[in-house]
């Protein structure tokens, strides 16, 4: 699974000024968006919250259990975000929230009408290849961890609903569009990592080739060649779907993959560096503490000591 990037966190409101311990709620409204922040303070149960618009939430501070849709229960914590549909209720359960350990939420409801025009407008100005490839919203898969690009795009939203710009709702609204793009394309992402790839896809062919050759040097051309398209139109269908170069999706896949063998707490580095297509160790370990912030060895230590 990705690593999960926090976003950037406002203050909590000052004790004098809460109206309730639970889900306390501040409000700042644009044209085409609303942006609320939930604080609790106290233990709660199955607290209902519903919306009139599509909803994406992202969690700031502490933890919630929540109950959604027909499926089971499930934590939420910081560095994730549910998007909920319009007129969908949640119930909210907060078993740690305390005065000390309170719970911090965002809740962005979105105007039905920008999310209908922005998919509108990308599928005609930006279609997808393949077959009834269309720009999207899965509402199914609903629950994912915010990466590096959608959390500076939720990071953005949050400074223009609270700020004071007189152009705030302008740039809101472009910035709306931006966070439409990249929930879509976390969401392939995340059917990627959990191998729920959309057969009707070019790219399709070429990810199978990638992890079937991960050990491999994979280039640019041959990516193409799987895909049955220029390496230009490649390139630009590929980053269009996923939000990320097929180079940089190659690299995730390597990493993920030495994730995996790095479990086995007696396999070496230089083993995983050549089974992951790394010739060269140093730059292997370097890498690998970029994109993990540790060494592999210091995460093959972690999971072993985690088990």
């Amino acid at each position: 699974m990705s690593s999960k990037v926090l976003l950037q966190t406002p203050a909590l409101t000052h004790e004098k000024s809460l109206k309730t311990l639970v889900e306390n709620r501040t409000i700042f409204s644009l044209n085409h968006c609303e942006l609320n922040i939930f604080e609790t303070y106290q233990k709660s149960d199955l607290v209902p919250l519903k919306f009139n618009d599509l909803v994406v939430t992202s969690m700031l501070r502490g933890k919630k259990i929540m109950h959604l849709f027909d499926t089971p229960q499930f934590e939420y914590l910081p560095g994730e975000t549910v998007i909920v549909p319009s007129n969908v209720e949640m119930k909210i359960d907060f078993p740690e929230a305390s005065q000390e350990n309170p719970t911090q939420c965002i809740a962005l409801a979105i105007d039905h009408k920008i999310i209908t025009d922005t998919l509108g407008f990308l599928n005609e100005k930006y279609p997808k290849e393949g077959k009834n490839n269309l720009w999207k919203l899965d509402q199914d898969n609903y629950f994912f961890y915010n990466n590096i690009e959608l959390a500076g795009t939720i990071n953005k939203l949050i400074k223009e609903c609270m700020g004071t710009s007189i152009t705030k709702d302008a740039i809101a609204d472009i910035t709306l569009q931006e966070l439409i793009i990249r929930i879509i394309q976390t969401q392939s992402l995340k059917k990627i990592e959990n191998e729920m790839i959309d057969v009707t896809s070019p790219i399709t062919a070429s990810i199978n080739f990638i992890r079937e050759n991960i050990r491999e040097s994979i280039n640019l051309k041959q990516l193409s060649g799987k895909a049955c398209m220029s390496t230009t139109s490649f390139y630009r269908s590929f980053k269009r779907e996923l939000g990320m170069s097929p180079i940089e999706f190659i690299l995730n896949e390597k990493i993920k993959y030495a994730k995996k063998l790095l479990s086995n707490p007696k396999i070496n580095i230089a083993e995983v560096s050549y089974a992951t297509g790394f010739e060269d160790c140093n730059y292997f370990i370097r890498l690998f503490k970029k994109y993990e912030g540790v060494t592999p060895k210091q995460y093959q230590l972690m999971h072993f000591t985690s088990h």
